[in-house]
């Protein structure tokens, strides 16, 4: 979301002055090629509306994302467009656009560009409340709405990357069990997030929503031991009928360590890893 809080930070959300819909493409281009770091010579409105032609950028519930792609090398620009009378912009859902948001793509920038669209367009469609600002007053309350939106995107960006984080992490420590399990019983593997805290004179603890699982772990009194082999050598261990892969370390005041971990149920038969 870095291009759409520069645009905020840097003045570029502007009120359009009207509610024609190449009117307002060319008006908030103009804006963008204004930039400093802008590169000279680049028909950018034209670029924009050469593709507004190919296909409609609006994404419902009064946003679009009007856009223009360059050749080359160049940081991803934004801007941003207010209407509150809104634009009939010929959206599928038939509700006006209140809320433009037109990028400057280079090359370069490509998969930058559609990681920010798509953190956008899911936010948009969880908070749909946020997205209607057509209700707002003046130009400053439009701004602290967008900021409220992108806040909220921010903060569901970050689990969801997490949870892509911890599901490649999983595949990779099932992949040492492909060549000695059939298809079906890697289909049915149990993963689980956790956490373990270790101190000195105590006894590790495990934080896990599965009461079985932290139970399992905690029996025994080789845990810790197992923990640091692990994170210093293969990262993942077994235990209990685990498969536990440390994700990350993190020192904390008194000589006291938190692993982030996920366990993989093992099904029977599955080779043991010390």
């Amino acid at each position: 979301m870095k291009s759409l809080l520069n645009a905020l930070q840097e003045g570029r959300l502007i009120e359009l002055p009207g509610t024609d819909k190449e009117a307002s493409l060319t008006y908030l281009a103009t804006l963008i090629e204004a930039i400093p770091d802008f590169r000279a010579g680049v028909d950018f409105a034209g670029a924009v509306l050469s593709r507004e032609t190919a296909a409609n950028t609006a994404i419902g519930l009064g946003w679009a994302c009007p856009h223009g792609r360059v050749p080359g090398e160049g940081e991803l620009f934004c801007a941003i467009g207010w209407s509150p009378s809104g634009i009939d912009y010929g959206a599928a859902d038939g509700a006006r656009v209140h809320v433009a948001v037109m990028h400057y793509i280079p090359d370069s920038q490509k998969n930058s560009y559609l990681r920010e669209i798509s953190t956008l367009a899911k936010a948009i469609q969880r908070s749909p409340g946020l997205g209607e600002l057509s209700r707002a007053k003046d130009l400053g309350e439009a701004r602290h709405r967008l900021i409220d939106l992108l806040t909220t995107a921010i903060e569901t960006a970050i689990p969801d990357a997490k949870a892509r984080m911890i599901q490649l992490e999983a595949k990779q420590a099932v992949a040492a069990l492909g060549e000695a399990l059939p298809a079906d019983s890697l289909a049915s593997l149990s993963i689980i997030p956790l956490s373990i805290v270790v101190a000195p004179a105590a006894a590790p603890l495990v934080l896990s929503q599965d009461r079985e699982i932290a139970q399992s772990l905690e029996a025994g009194e080789d845990l810790a031991a197992q923990l640091a082999a692990g994170s210093a050598a293969t990262h993942s261990f077994d235990r209990a009928g685990y498969r536990v892969v440390i994700r990350a370390v993190a020192t904390f005041q008194p000589d006291r360590l938190l692993y982030d971990c996920i366990a993989i149920r093992l099904p029977a038969g599955a080779p043991q890893k010390k």
